[in-house]
């Protein structure tokens, strides 16, 4: 975290073997992407050999990658070889020492092969040679391909790292092959297509842990397309062991970071002008970026404002004052807008959208009722809810048609704190004057589905001011200030028609307000906030962490007593890889 090395990006990026291809007669030496700075010890060697991509066909072209080296190469040469139909008897092809060959009708009924010498200011390394082509043909097919061998997928699974698909092996001479990239369950099953993901690479981002991939491949020549091809499902993606996993704790100027790894003690901490008492809290990931909401919440609490801070530079971004309240604002996944609500005592219903490059308002979304407040991004990032104190409704944002979608209620009060599944089937809502929480569904305008209602009273305007959900979705962790607990219920099964069932009750401190001092928000009526791999639950108000699988108290964060505000920021190599939200939301369909 001390340095600012490579974005995530670029490696990424960079370490996708095909790159963009020169066109077919290009240098024989061809120049390899910028290498990073590092001591040269030797030439370089081969690690996994070059591959042949295209048509073995009289007229069309072949394109060679050059596979993968040690040594950081600075260039790559290129020799193609014609062999014998059984791949074997090889021998140069005169002239042909581009990245891509033609080929020529000489080479019909024979099998093409491209060696590859990279090079560094050390020297020239050993040969390395790919596989042979399929045989080469003249005609042109008469009908689709046909599979008969699956696609397969190669790669690290897990976040951050990159899976390439090979296309498998067809009949009818394909021209050209789609890719599509499949998120299914633990058992390979289950599988939903990954939007924008149709090329031979997928880099494995938050949304995949916990999932099995497959790639689907159709083939095409030109009698047409043949039908899908599925590979076998990858291993479960998991978090890459680089990752540190670590909970940043905002107070009134100063946020406190903790390591989740190192039993929770506090590794950092540093100032932001946000005395004025925080809100809301969001982070981009990809542009290192937190953006922290503070000041009033509309009404007689007044106006507030909104900053960007760079996480990896410690700097400020930008830091901008509004004509109206804030509160706890939702990200859209790709981090351009901030959904920014006027404030639980506002007397509208606007929420602001902000340009999250230098916090503009670029536009606004009219809801009904007032006292907006409470903002939160599905996983996916097609739905974000926005919930408001004085309404007894939920108004749902559709970020794909751009409008709002039908509502979801009425609930027993206006809304408090709530979260949403993987699927973005089903919301889980508190309510004003509730001691409990409701499940209803995102389809439609259906009734509640399930009220559970803990009983009780407290001092505040609710008491289960806190929900989070496990990022498998199955179990819910609730604020109950009437009985000093955080309660948990098993929830898998609401979307079939399957009621909650409780699971355990973990008393915790500090929810009635009396056990410790207290400097800002002395309600304490709480908050909750499940780390990114569902482990811990982290208690507002409270400074507990609640282990998921045993629900014991194993922790307390001294900080978090005085605060509602936390977040968990993930680290890989000095850069942000992934976040939760303010509140855990389901991640699993």
């Amino acid at each position: 975290m001390r340095g600012r090395p490579r974005a995530l990006a670029c490696v990424l990026a960079a370490a996708s073997a095909l790159g963009a291809l020169p066109a077919s007669g290009a240098l024989s030496s061809a120049p390899a992407r910028s290498a990073p700075s590092a001591v040269v010890t030797g030439p370089p060697r081969n690690i996994s050999p070059p591959q042949l991509f295209g048509i073995a066909r009289v007229g069309l072209a072949l394109t060679a990658s050059h596979g993968s080296w040690s040594g950081l190469p600075t260039s790559f040469a290129y020799r193609w070889r014609r062999c014998d139909a059984s791949g074997a008897s090889c021998a140069p092809i005169a002239g042909a020492t581009a990245r891509s060959y033609t080929i020529r009708a000489g080479d019909l009924g024979k099998r093409l092969r491209v060696i590859v010498v990279a090079s560094n200011a050390a020297g020239s390394s050993a040969p390395a040679r790919s596989a042979p082509s399929a045989v080469v043909v003249r005609e042109s097919p008469s009908e689709p391909p046909v599979n008969v061998t699956p696609p397969q997928v190669s790669g690290p699974a897990r976040v951050g790292g990159q899976l390439r698909a090979s296309p498998g092996s067809w009949s009818g001479s394909p021209s050209s092959y789609a890719y599509a990239w499949l998120r299914c369950n633990p058992l390979g099953a289950a599988c939903t297509a990954i939007a924008g993901a149709g090329s031979p690479t997928h880099a494995l981002d938050a949304l995949d842990l916990g999932h099995t991939l497959r790639v689907s491949v159709v083939a095409s020549n030109s009698a047409g397309h043949s039908l899908p091809a599925r590979s076998a499902q990858t291993a479960l993606v998991t978090e890459s062991e680089e990752v540190s996993h670590l909970e940043y704790v905002l107070a009134p100027g100063r946020v406190h970071v903790y390591s989740i790894d190192e039993g929770f003690k506090e590794v950092e901490s540093f100032s932001l002008p946000d005395s004025a008492g925080v809100r809301g809290v969001d982070v981009c990931p990809a542009k290192h970026a937190m953006y922290v909401s503070y000041g009033g919440d509309g009404g007689g609490n007044g106006n507030g404002s909104v900053l960007a801070y760079d996480l990896v530079e410690k700097r400020l971004i930008w830091n901008r004052s509004y004509n109206h309240g804030i509160d706890s604002a939702a990200l859209t996944r790709n981090c351009s807008r901030l959904f920014e609500p006027a404030g639980e005592n506002s007397s509208s219903g606007t929420w602001s959208i902000l340009n999250t490059a230098n916090g503009e308002p670029v536009g606004q979304v009219e809801t009904t009722g007032s006292g907006p407040h409470d903002g939160v991004t599905s996983a996916d990032g097609k739905l974000i809810l926005l919930g408001a104190r004085n309404y007894s409704h939920l108004p749902i944002y559709n970020t794909v048609t751009g409008k709002l979608q039908e509502q979801v209620g009425p609930l027993a009060g206006g809304v408090r704190p709530l979260t949403i599944n993987g699927a973005d089937t089903i919301v889980f809502t508190t309510a004003t004057g509730l001691a409990g929480f409701q499940v209803s569904s995102t389809l439609g305008s259906a009734p509640v589905l399930y009220t559970e209602n803990f009983g009780g009273s407290c001092p505040f305007s609710t008491c289960s001011h806190g929900i989070s959900l496990s990022p498998d979705s199955g179990e819910v962790a609730v604020i109950d200030s009437a009985h000093k607990v955080v309660q948990f219920w098993d929830v898998h099964g609401v979307a079939l028609g399957l009621a909650p069932t409780h699971v355990a009750s973990v008393p915790v401190a500090g929810l009635a307000g009396e056990e410790s001092p207290c400097a800002y928000d002395c309600g304490r009526d709480g908050w909750v906030q499940h780390s990114f791999d569902g482990r811990y639950v982290f208690v507002g108000d409270s400074g507990n962490v609640i282990e998921s699988a045993t629900h014991r108290v194993i922790a307390h964060i001294a900080t978090l007593e005085n605060t509602r505000q936390s977040i968990e920021v993930d680290w890989r190599d000095g850069e942000p890889v992934a976040t939760t939200g303010r509140t855990g939301v389901g991640r699993v369909p």
